[in-house]
């Protein structure tokens, strides 16, 4: 037997985020939701009416009196009683102050304070992040967590002003499944038969279904509601050289100098920038790690090798990262076969030479238009030594972790980060996040400084 369908709310208001609403509208609506949008005036300038309309098929409330969606008189109070859930995303700054204050001076807060008890309401807040962080806005965001509202953490990434901080909405697709995760264990959706169950649990969809929301695709909207080529992806266009893991120096055919650099975070760096539509050219170390969708991947093993493939790829890159572990020294010369330890003695002693630098290489020939980002591993202090190294080595960003942490950044899940500018005396500040998270924050930066800024927030 059919299950009734459930009414959802989408509430968008006046912030730059708002142009990913028919996404967050496209996620709902394949989780099998009627979903009905009311939108603050404000919002208009950034999405239309009339592209939320066609999504949902139903009127968009923007004006409290508009004769397209009233239904007999007070329209918000029958729309609040038969929804299931409400979700404001993006929730500016004003709109959470004036759902924390009971300000119903859009359709917004209007339908929000109309919503009955037992209806969940869950807001997603993106800004700038000194909005963000202002006392004011924290303590209006306390007020509804307080009163049971939902709040979907903005994360730290590129917004609107051209900075990188926290405020930045979550993405479409992670927030509604936040919700659908909420949905699925709060009282009202936990029984089995539940349509918000269901929608939760759902895995994939029928190729029928995915032929029918083929216009719902990213590209599709975003070059809509933006008026850009139909691939609207940050580094859509751009080939990104990215190198990974460690290098191993052979001292016999048996064993080797190397660290314990696991190629994670140079990994991250890759799949992050195939997803924003780069062409990505991953040159790695030996590492236990599968080969990122839509990357080109070659496997070296020494310093010489990573150099050589580098090199190679010199002069038609447009973004290199160079996030390997380079071994600094190797063997004088390497042994064939297996060294004896009777051979040897008790205090066998390795001539070591300087292996090639990699990035000093690439940074002594690049080119104008081309963008050069390096990793400095540091134990003591870290900013000084990775300003001297950004500037030694011809870069135009370079990425600093620790090495006395507790937690150190090689072979680790997470990291934490500072990122120098040649454009800029003040690092960018990452605290400890997962090494995806670092990546799109690092992205996200090259993207602001080798191009114009796109308004991301």
């Amino acid at each position: 037997m059919a299950q009734p369908v459930q009414t959802f709310i989408l509430g968008v208001s006046g912030s730059i985020a708002a142009y990913k609403s028919p996404l967050v509208l496209r996620a709902i609506h394949k989780a099998g939701m009627d979903v009905h949008v009311v939108m603050s005036p404000s919002a208009t300038e950034f999405v239309t009416p009339l592209v939320l309309a066609n999504l949902s098929r139903h009127a968009v409330a923007v004006n409290m009196f508009d004769e397209n969606v009233q239904r007999g008189g007070s329209w918000h109070i029958d729309l609040a009683r038969a929804a299931h859930a409400m979700l404001i995303a993006p929730a500016s700054a004003k709109t959470i102050a004036s759902l924390a204050h009971g300000i119903t001076d859009t359709p917004v807060s209007c339908v929000a304070l109309a919503l009955p008890e037992s209806v969940p309401l869950f807001i997603a807040p993106a800004m700038d992040t000194e909005m963000w962080e202002h006392p004011v806005t924290q303590h209006n965001v306390n007020i509804l967590r307080s009163r049971g509202v939902h709040v979907l953490w903005p994360v730290t990434g590129e917004l609107a002003s051209g900075s990188v901080g926290m405020g930045r909405m979550q993405e479409p697709d992670d927030i509604v499944a936040s919700v659908l995760r909420t949905l699925r264990g709060s009282t009202r959706a936990a029984t089995s038969d539940d349509p918000i169950t269901e929608a939760a649990e759902r895995t994939s969809s029928p190729l029928q279904d995915a032929l029918d929301h083929d216009a719902w695709s990213a590209e599709f909207m975003l070059s809509v509601l933006k008026g850009s080529a139909p691939d609207a992806r940050p580094l859509s266009g751009r080939t990104v050289l990215i190198t990974a893991g460690p290098t191993r120096e052979r001292i016999d055919d048996v064993r080797f100098l190397s660290n314990y650099s696991s190629g994670k975070m140079g990994f991250a760096m890759a799949e992050e920038a195939a997803a924003q539509g780069a062409r990505v050219i991953l040159v790695s170390g030996p590492v236990d790690l599968p080969t990122p969708a839509n990357v080109e991947r070659t496997d070296v093993e020494s310093a010489e090798q990573m150099r050589d493939v580098v090199m190679r790829h010199a002069s038609h890159y447009d973004v290199a990262i160079l996030a390997a572990a380079v071994a600094d020294f190797a063997p004088a010369k390497a042994v064939n076969g297996k060294i004896k330890k009777e051979d040897v003695g008790a205090s066998p002693v390795i001539d070591l030479v300087r292996t090639p630098d990699v990035l000093a290489s690439l940074g002594a020939v690049k080119k104008d238009g081309q963008f050069l980002v390096g990793f400095a591993l540091e134990s003591v202090n870290g900013l000084e030594n990775g300003r001297k190294k950004l500037l030694a080595k011809n870069c135009d960003m370079v990425v600093v972790n620790s090495a006395a942490s507790e937690q150190p950044a090689m072979g680790g899940d997470t990291n934490e980060i500072a990122i120098l500018r040649r454009t800029s005396d003040s690092p960018i500040s990452v605290p400890r996040s997962s090494k995806r998270d670092c990546a799109r924050i690092i992205l996200a930066a090259i993207t602001a400084a080798s191009s114009p800024t796109d308004i991301t927030a």
